[in-house]
């Protein structure tokens, strides 16, 4: 087969995939940010005393492990849907993207408490701090270097999974190209463009916590 490559129908439609971008953006921040809010919870009940609570995070935590990001989606739009639950496409793959998210970082951050020391928290108890102030002020400052690796995977994973997002019809950055490609028969030019986009995108994550990890340490170090 032999393929012309033909950019000028391209660069025309581009406009019309940033909507699609700003969609992607939406998804994989909000994801990400509810879904490190939930993995606290859920990295603090699975190391509880409570057998219910500690069922309940551990059984989150498999399934969002161990299932498909993209079955996870189907459940969350079509399965809620047969139950009476009509969720929008956004809500639904934000829902998914979420407790996929909630699941890994849960984990992440599990591994990171386990490598502090525990004792810190006799510690604290002796200078007059409860559990809790003893967690903020001692512990999650030496947790924050610990897990900002495994975190930064984590958002990049989400801003990636986006992308199945157009299999309940989302016209996020993938499902917009899908369509531009579709009027245009330009298919690998739009997807070497929107693959160049999420790979940008993925480098700049990268970077972003890359800088933060060495501010963060120049913090540190200043303090010390």
């Amino acid at each position: 087969m032999n393929y012309h490559f033909q950019w000028g129908p391209v660069w025309k439609a581009l406009p019309e995939l940033l909507p699609g971008l700003i969609m992607t953006l939406e998804l994989a921040l909000l994801s990400f940010v509810l879904g490190a809010l939930i993995a606290f919870v859920l990295a603090l009940g699975k190391s509880s005393n409570n057998r219910a609570a500690r069922g309940i995070c551990v059984t989150w935590i498999e399934i969002a492990r161990n299932t498909p990001c993209l079955f996870q989606i189907y459940m969350a739009y079509f399965g809620l849907g047969a139950l009476g639950i009509d969720l929008d496409s956004f809500y639904a793959v934000l829902g998914a993207i979420t407790f996929n998210t909630a699941g890994y970082l849960a984990e992440v951050i599990r591994g990171g408490i386990e490598g502090i020391d525990q004792r810190q928290y006799r510690a604290g108890a002796a200078l007059g701090m409860n559990r809790w102030q003893t967690f903020i002020r001692i512990i999650l400052p030496q947790l924050v270097p610990l897990i900002l690796p495994g975190a930064g995977n984590q958002l990049i994973w989400s801003l990636l999974n986006t992308s199945l997002g157009m299999v309940v019809g989302l016209q996020e950055l993938t499902g917009a190209t899908y369509t531009a490609q579709s009027l245009t028969f330009r298919s690998f030019e739009f997807f070497i463009i929107t693959a160049v986009v999420y790979y940008l995108l993925a480098k700049l994550v990268t970077l972003a916590l890359y800088g933060a990890a060495r501010l963060y340490a120049g913090k540190r170090s200043i303090q010390a």
